[in-house]
């Protein structure tokens, strides 16, 4: 399904657009967060419209408030919607963080399109938003995240309790980043 920009673009990678999200998103949203496979590590389960919907409204609401949140991701050469990725507040235990998530369409899954999109969206959070630090939440069975958080430059992890779930949560300061991307 064709999805073209009909917003002004927030930035670009080597291969994607990233804009905010709209409520023109919410039927291929829903597409993509009703698939099992996509929703298997989520803690909200699949999603219908409405619960999509509410996503969005979130997310248009941390746009508002935090000037961050998840970005629609499309592809520059044809304009396909293949997803989101992007930071928004989350509470980790009675401290609000600012967590790393992405949700990619089934299709667009083993091209490096995850990694292409956190790369880009850490560039803008350490630079653009100046962000101290972000984490990640990724249960250790989530083996693609894993190695997607990994290859962009975080390390180290503490084991926590998340929605009753044991999770590993990395973070990345902006130190960290600079530095990363000075060695790679």
């Amino acid at each position: 399904m064709k999805h073209r920009e009909r917003a002004v673009s927030l930035f670009e990678t080597e291969r994607l657009v990233a804009r905010k999200l709209s409520h023109q998103d919410v039927p291929v949203l829903t597409a993509m967060l009703s698939d099992p496979e996509v929703m298997k590590f989520s803690v909200r389960g699949v999603c219908d419209e409405e619960a999509t919907r509410k996503f969005v409204d979130w997310c248009l609401e941390c746009y508002a408030s935090q000037g961050i949140g998840p970005w629609a991701f499309c592809e520059k050469e044809s304009g396909h919607f293949i997803g989101f990725c992007g930071i928004g507040p989350e509470l980790v235990g009675d401290v609000e963080e600012f967590n790393l998530g992405y949700r990619l369409a089934r299709r667009f899954w083993h091209q490096g399109y995850a990694t292409e999109a956190v790369k880009g969206v850490l560039q803008y959070a350490f630079d653009q938003t100046h962000r101290e630090s972000v984490i990640v939440i990724i249960e250790p069975e989530h083996t693609a995240s894993v190695r997607v958080t990994e290859k962009v430059g975080f390390r180290d992890y503490t084991i926590r309790e998340f929605h009753a779930r044991a999770v590993r949560v990395y973070r990345m300061t902006c130190d960290d980043w600079a530095l990363h991307n000075k060695l790679s």
